[in-house]
């Protein structure tokens, strides 16, 4: 059974699409902590979260939902353990474009899972788009190092309907 109200957070490197899928989820504009990058911009990222994203949503099926997003540097990884506290699931965004997305995908896997033992967990694959030569196998390999399976699926982080499917497969695993 699904709590009356339920935490999920988007954690996932700078640039996965973390706070784009905070913002189609929406309906209104989330509480963003978005600085400009200080290495300058990235194409077309020129911003990146330094402390949490958040936004409430509601489901169509009236199930209140508390959305968080991490920041995905390095040095803000302090906020990990604060923002993971309480939440029942968490979806790791990882851009299919990193020339080290398996590596990736453990540490974070990994890192949640040392912090949340019990968060169930999503992977949301994004920029398949962009990398024809993606496979979500090498992905699924990297899972499996990690030990219980996590589902895995490729979605566009700016499209309503496949952010909610990541957000539906996740509810499913925690009722």
């Amino acid at each position: 059974m699904i709590p009356s109200s339920v935490k999920l957070v988007f954690a996932g490197p700078v640039g996965a699409g973390k706070t784009t899928a905070i913002r189609s989820l929406s309906d209104m504009a989330p509480v963003s902590t978005e600085m400009p990058l200080s290495a300058g911009g990235r194409g077309e990222k020129t911003t990146t979260t330094v402390a949490l994203d958040f936004s409430p949503v509601l489901l169509e099926d009236g199930t209140p939902l508390h959305i968080y997003g991490l920041p995905g540097q390095e040095h803000f990884s302090h906020m990990r353990p604060i923002v993971l506290k309480g939440a029942l699931g968490a979806i790791v965004v990882l851009p299919a474009d990193h020339p080290e997305l398996a590596s990736m995908c453990e540490d974070w896997i990994r890192s949640i899972r040392a912090i949340a033992p019990d968060c169930a967990l999503v992977l949301g694959i994004t920029h398949t788009d962009m990398t024809p030569d993606f496979r979500l196998d090498q992905v699924r390999e990297a899972v499996r190092r990690c030990g219980p399976p996590i589902p895995a699926f490729t979605f566009d982080a700016r499209d309503r309907q496949q952010t909610l499917q990541l957000v539906r497969a996740l509810l499913v695993m925690i009722a």
